[in-house]
């Protein structure tokens, strides 16, 4: 590889019900991270409206940009502890969203799989965020809405990528300031940006 690493990392904005959408904050924090290990990798920020047309927007980036990985953040109101998503499912509900206008269809690709499956083990990336005394588990439900639309997105992009994989994961942060109680935003961003070493490291992998 003759150019930098090159990781795109996703957030949403406000939506029905979380008018501060936390994952913005906390993606605009990986950006200012200084970690000597994120050091000569080109970190790209995305933050999509939340809106189904948004998709069309998540898919020109991933064309343009051309990432070797990618992490897409996203809030579950119900959840206290991170979810480190495993899979994402061909599947829409009826929704509203940020512009009031529900999905165009029940499925996100007509001629699609059922679901799509990370490669990145979901396992390890909790353990990790546990050992940094952050609550976390993976998980095999990334809802029916966009963050679940925009990790099969991500994902079906990546499945189409000839040549070295391209690790793509999500992770469903608390609604509450995005992350567990008794968690400071400072630690929440380095938890975040070890998954970001991870998936560096298994984008560097041969396939």
């Amino acid at each position: 590889m003759n150019r930098p690493l090159r990781i795109l990392v996703c957030a949403f904005g406000p939506f029905p019900g979380v008018p501060v959408n936390p994952s913005q904050q906390l993606a605009a924090d990986l950006l200012r991270l200084r970690r000597p290990a994120l050091c000569g990798i080109q970190i790209a920020l995305e933050i999509l409206p939340t809106r189904w047309d948004a998709l069309a927007r998540l898919d020109a980036r991933l064309h343009a940009f051309d990432p070797d990985a990618v992490l897409l953040l996203g809030v579950a109101a119900r959840r206290r502890r991170v979810s480190i998503e495993m899979q994402a499912v061909n599947a829409t509900r009826a929704a509203p969203d940020a512009a009031r206008r529900h999905p165009p269809a029940r499925r996100l690709a007509a001629d699609g799989p059922h679901l799509l499956r990370s490669r990145v083990p979901a396992g390890p990336q909790a353990n990790a965020l546990r050992r940094a005394g952050i609550a976390a588990a993976p998980s095999r439900d990334a809802g029916r809405y966009l963050c679940n639309a925009s990790y099969f997105h991500a994902l079906a992009w990546a499945a189409r990528q000839s040549g070295r994989q391209r690790p793509v994961l999500f992770v469903h942060l608390p609604r509450r300031e995005g992350r567990p109680a008794g968690v400071s935003r400072m630690r929440m961003g380095r938890g975040l940006s070890s998954i970001l070493l991870a998936l560096a490291t298994e984008a560097r992998c041969p396939v």
